[in-house]
């Protein structure tokens, strides 16, 4: 028995002798100079001094009782101080003018000094001393000692302003535990007249217990320390260990009254409630949502800032701006984002009028061909009504904090994806950015997280600025257009007059050849000009009233008046459609769209126009064989009103219209080409049953 007691107090105070060593080294390397940091230090030391001290008297039992006992006084006064000098930067912040304060220190000294010459005098061997200072007295001067330190604690705390409590809360649990356990270990003592030993070995345990709610106080406090970094591992299997060992304390306090009420059945009852609470941690261990959440937990809660937000926020700000680099807008918003986790590459979707998530840049070389993501998708979904930064390798060792998502499909066919950032415009997804694998792995913990949403939100407000200050531009552009168009008003008044001046003398002179051949010539430059007028302003003005336009009859129409140009379009109908449309704005759209064609064909070419249906929507294909567009023409430059390539015989509206109505049917204009290859031009509409649920609003007039 006394070889298994020696055992419990040998692993116990070694527990404590290295938990107080380390700290204390660790304190001693980064110490500043500042007060605290020395008080904190010399506290640390001294319950190393004093755990070291026990362990050999446990061991080789030839240090003098008084002297273990004087280490107990000093270790404790210690403590004491440290707290006192906290709590006099408080008060005096406060003015407080309190008793308490203006006497705490010399208090602290006089039970210290007391107690000492209280120890050594009962180790005496003077009969008429040791009646007069019994060791009662001993004990109670611990007592008062613990007393004095619970009571400087609740002060420390009082007197903390709220919002400051968060960087104190630790050190007052842990050094308000230290002087629990001794007010709970010497009243013990009192009043049996003996101290306990199972209580006297349980010390180094619990003193051990306290040293990581210590360190994260000095990490939070950094007048008393210098960049003191706590390994969030050390901190979570630390935090793990002290709730299971104050779980199996409680519980086995528990079942101490069990067995001690119990009568007959108290050791089975014991037995079989320490087994039960045994299991029901054993299970809590190794539940993975119970691990998940005190990880997040500490990583929110328990460490500095690693990041120097002052810098990060100037580099943001000149980033995006434009000031560092000339990339576009959509390419600075990826990369800056991508800085903040060292990620080289990723892409950008925009939310199109349709809610559906468009490709709009990428930035490095990310191999990801993805050009549209569904606005109904489960990673929209998760991204809007969440707002999380969606980490994919956390998804899948941690799937139950992404409950309820579903990572796409085509992830798996890129390796690379690492995170999804959401971007909102007000409580609206705005945009996702996809970065790729980081190019060295980060430390991922909330300050992570946190950064990336405060980054995201910054650069969305630009895209929506940019956006709005490009939607104004264009509306400046109509304005321009209708400025233009009341300059043709007035062409065709002159040409009006003109020709009704011809009119009013043709009876007078129509006998006459010259007047006849100024009448032509007339009438010659007044068609050239009405031409070219016209050829700017087709179709304006048509009306928007909706019928049932049978495409097959449509697409003859069109096929045939666009005959009188090289290359004529070959028409193919595999199936016959209806769908309800202005007619005239739909012929339109339809022949911009062969137009096109043919001039990207080229006479010795060819077009093909091709009528099919496809789940319940009618498909008019226009494909040709001319010089095809890259990507970023189709992305930036094909859609974009005022943008054209025949110089001054086009306004570049008709493509931007002709798509702009085709959606406002409900239908699509998609682009599929290949630079030297060709181009394929495919117009979906819904079928005239289906038409009803487009939006019909009229987008302007089609030129």
């Amino acid at each position: 028995m006394a070889g298994v007691i020696l055992t419990v107090a040998l692993l116990s105070y070694l527990s404590a002798f290295f938990a107080y060593l380390a700290i204390t080294l660790l304190l001693l390397t980064s110490w500043r100079g500042r007060p605290e940091g020395r008080l904190l230090v010399t506290a640390s030391a001294a319950t190393a001094i004093w755990a070291m001290v026990l362990l050999l008297q446990e061991v080789l039992h030839i240090v003098p009782s008084a002297f273990v006992w004087s280490l107990d006084v000093i270790k404790t006064a210690c403590w004491l101080y440290f707290v006192w000098k906290i709590l006099s930067y408080a008060f005096i912040e406060s003015k407080a003018n309190s008793f308490f304060f203006k006497h705490a220190e010399k208090l602290i000294f006089i039970l210290a000094g007391l107690l000492l010459l209280l120890v050594w005098v009962s180790a005496s061997d003077s009969e008429w001393l040791g009646d007069l200072f019994n060791p009662q007295w001993q004990i109670f001067g611990h007592v008062l000692l613990a007393l004095f330190g619970l009571g400087l604690i609740e002060q420390l705390y009082r007197n903390t302003r709220p919002e400051q409590r968060w960087a104190i809360k630790f050190l007052c649990l842990a050094i308000g535990g230290l002087f629990a356990y001794d007010f709970f270990l010497y009243s013990d003592a009192l009043l049996f007249k003996r101290v306990d030993p199972s209580l006297w070995e349980a010390r180094g345990f619990f003193s051990a217990m306290l040293v990581p709610l210590i360190m994260v106080s000095a990490a939070r406090n950094p007048e008393w320390s210098l960049n003191v970094f706590v390994s969030r591992g050390v901190v979570f299997h630390s935090a793990t260990l002290v709730a299971a060992g104050v779980y199996l304390l409680i519980m086995a306090t528990a079942g101490y009254y069990i067995r001690l009420y119990g009568g007959e059945w108290g050791a089975v009852a014991q037995m079989a409630f320490l087994g039960g609470a045994i299991v029901v941690l054993i299970v809590l261990l190794f539940s993975g949502q119970i691990r998940s959440r005190i990880r997040v937990f500490l990583s929110k809660h328990f460490f500095s800032y690693t990041y120097d937000y002052r810098d990060e926020w100037i580099r943001i700000i000149a980033t995006l701006s434009g000031e560092t680099c000339d990339l576009a807008l959509p390419e600075r918003t990826i990369l800056t984002i991508s800085q903040l986790v060292e990620s080289p590459s990723g892409l950008l979707w925009l939310r199109d009028e349709r809610g559906q998530f468009q490709k709009r840049a990428e930035y490095g070389e990310p191999d990801i061909s993805i050009r549209e993501i569904e606005g109904d998708s489960s990673l929209v979904n998760f991204l809007e009504h969440k707002g999380w930064v969606v980490n994919l390798d956390e998804s899948q060792t941690l799937p139950e904090l992404y409950e309820g998502f579903t990572p796409p499909d085509w992830v798996n066919e890129f390796e690379n994806c690492w995170l999804f950032v959401p971007m909102f415009k007000g409580e609206k997804l705005f945009g996702i950015v996809l970065l790729t694998s980081p190019r060295s792995p980060i430390n991922w913990n909330w300050e992570v997280i946190d950064l990336l949403k405060t980054a995201s939100q910054q650069a969305a407000s630009y895209l929506v600025l940019d956006e709005t200050a490009r939607k104004l531009a264009e509306a400046r552009q109509f304005e321009g257009f209708n400025r233009l168009s009341a300059f043709v008003i007035h062409d065709l008044k002159n040409l009006i007059a003109q020709l009704t001046l011809v009119v009013r003398n043709a009876e007078k002179h129509s006998g006459n050849p010259e007047f006849l051949k100024d009448a032509i010539g007339t009438v010659d430059h007044a068609v050239g000009k009405m031409n070219r007028l016209m050829a700017q302003l087709k179709n304006a003005g048509s009306a928007e009233n909706h019928q049932s336009v049978d495409l097959e009859r449509l697409l003859k129409s069109v096929v045939a008046s666009r005959s009188a140009q090289m290359p004529v379009p070959a028409l193919e109908l595999v199936e016959t459609a209806s769908v309800s449309a202005n007619k005239d704005r739909l012929y339109a759209a339809i022949e911009h769209v062969i137009q096109n064609g043919q001039d990207a064909a080229t006479a010795k070419g060819g077009v093909n126009v091709c009528l099919q249906i496809e789940r319940n929507r009618a498909i008019v294909k226009v494909e040709d064989n001319g010089c095809g567009m890259d990507e970023l023409f189709i992305r930036d430059r094909l859609f974009k009103p005022f943008e054209t390539t025949k110089g001054l015989t086009g306004m570049g509206i008709g493509a931007y219209e002709s798509k702009e109505y085709l959606h406002s049917l409900g239908g699509e204009l998609k682009v599929v080409s290949t630079v030297g290859e060709g181009t394929v031009f495919q117009i979906e509409l819904p079928l005239e049953e289906l038409a009803g649920e487009g939006d019909s609003r009229d987008n302007g007039v089609l030129i």
